[in-house]
């Protein structure tokens, strides 16, 4: 099974909790702080294996989750960092984050690493709060939590020549006679449900891979058929070879059938028509095909714009009998020589110029009031100085509520009139208010 469109959801590691110890020393209070700090949690990373075609390992185990960073030990011993769960997928593949829509990778080359999700940093033991006021403080750490993240993944399979196309105009046949591959072949529409790849092998020794991608009907860039399901794949080819059946066994018009493509390419992607593009006039074995051959250069022709605009390039072949198919091979080798690739997405490009410029800070928090009078905190900011207050000890408790006081979350309470003993919750945490 061909699978290229996947939803999954990743949870890097949490840190580990930092520890509250003290260590036995005469004549220092307590003994002297000895916690030592949680360790790191474990990143969810992405790595390309050129081993892999489709995206199956995804289909039924849709989570992953990296291991948590251990926590703090007494003797200032730091605890280990946890390993990163790597995952393996095939070359081709887009990562995209599925809240905000943004473009997280394209992993394309083997070995290729992208880390999706970032564990949490250690929380920090006690030992790091010594201070000459307080040298023997009660305050640790929870570790950072990881990121959690739902993501889409795309495969769009990797081929240096795309076969394009309405339904039995001979693509799969073509594919079949100038490389190894032995695609389905039947005299129905869609008998490619799936993109089938091949390694082709010039006479004068250039080899590419071409792609055998399901047939296109109008209206596929708006879902109809098979839709984008082909679209995709063809966003990463350098050259087009547009195959239509010239003797029009099917009942349409070649040059209808060429201009409704090529619509249709447009219409889904404006840059696909920047790739260079070959005419493959097929079933040239036929009736009729010679006569239409002749019709359909003098309309190809027609369309274009000035006499010295380059002419697309038209080849008679019958894949069938393997007329012609040597000179389209040479052809296409020598368009891809002097054709480099087309990036699709445009990632990390820097600026020339950077505009500086006033933009409120954030302020980290929301405060809002439930049905019940009780006053609800959250935001992302307090919600992670939440998670990392360890509330077994008093100073951390103290701690945690001076943050709350420094982002100004006090403050603003009381300018919308909050009275002491009203109910504040954050998460699932409740406690009272107090002037």
């Amino acid at each position: 099974m061909f699978l290229d469109q996947v939803s999954i959801n990743v949870k890097a590691g949490d840190g580990g909790n930092g520890m509250v110890a003290f260590r036995r020393e005469k004549f220092v209070p307590d003994g002297g702080p000895a916690g030592g700090d949680g360790g790191k949690g474990g990143d969810v990373v992405f790595i390309v294996d050129e081993g892999l075609r489709t995206l199956m390992d995804f289909r039924f185990n849709r989570h992953f989750k990296a291991e948590d960073g251990e926590n703090g030990m007494s003797k200032n011993m730091h605890g280990r960092g946890a390993g990163d769960n790597v995952i393996k997928v095939p070359p081709g593949t887009t990562v995209i984050d599925s809240e905000t829509g943004k473009v997280l990778g394209d992993l394309v080359h083997h070995g290729h690493k992208l880390v999706v999700a970032k564990g949490g940093r250690g929380g920090r033991g006690n030992s790091r709060f010594a201070t000459p006021r307080n040298p023997a403080p009660e305050i640790a750490e929870n570790g950072e939590p990881g990121e959690e993240h739902k993501i889409e993944m795309e495969l769009k399979v990797l081929a240096d020549v795309g076969l394009v196309g309405f339904p039995s105009v001979g693509k799969s046949t073509l594919l079949s006679v100038v490389s190894a591959a032995r695609p389905k072949i039947g005299a129905y529409h869609f008998t490619t449900l799936v993109p089938n790849l091949g390694m082709v092998q010039t006479p004068d020794g250039r080899s590419f891979v071409m792609a055998d991608l399901p047939g296109l009907i109008e209206g596929a860039s708006q879902g109809i058929g098979l839709g984008t399901q082909f679209l995709r794949h063809i966003e990463r080819t350098r050259v087009i070879l547009h195959v239509i059946d010239m003797s029009g066994s099917e009942g349409r018009d070649p040059f209808e059938d060429y201009v409704a493509i090529n619509k249709e390419l447009e219409t889904h992607n404006l840059r696909l028509l920047e790739r260079p593009q070959i005419i493959v006039a097929n079933k040239m074995d036929m009736p009729d095909a010679e006569a239409n051959l002749v019709a359909f250069k003098e309309k190809i022709q027609a369309l274009k714009e000035n006499e010295f605009e380059e002419d697309i390039q038209i080849f008679a072949i019958s894949a069938i009998t393997h007329q012609g198919t040597a000179n389209l091979l040479n052809a296409t080798a020598d368009v891809l020589d002097v054709t480099s690739e087309f990036p699709i997405y445009e990632l990390d490009q820097e600026e020339d110029t950077v505009l500086y410029k006033h933009t409120a800070e954030d302020k980290g928090y929301a405060i809002t009031r439930d049905p019940d009078a009780t006053w609800v905190l959250s935001g992302e900011k307090l919600e992670k100085l939440f998670k990392m207050t360890n509330f077994d000890h008093d100073a951390s408790v103290l701690r945690f509520a001076r943050q709350l006081r420094t982002m100004g979350i006090d403050e603003e309470m009381r300018e919308r009139g909050a009275k002491d003993g009203d109910l504040v919750r954050i998460m699932k945490y409740e406690f009272e208010f107090v002037e």
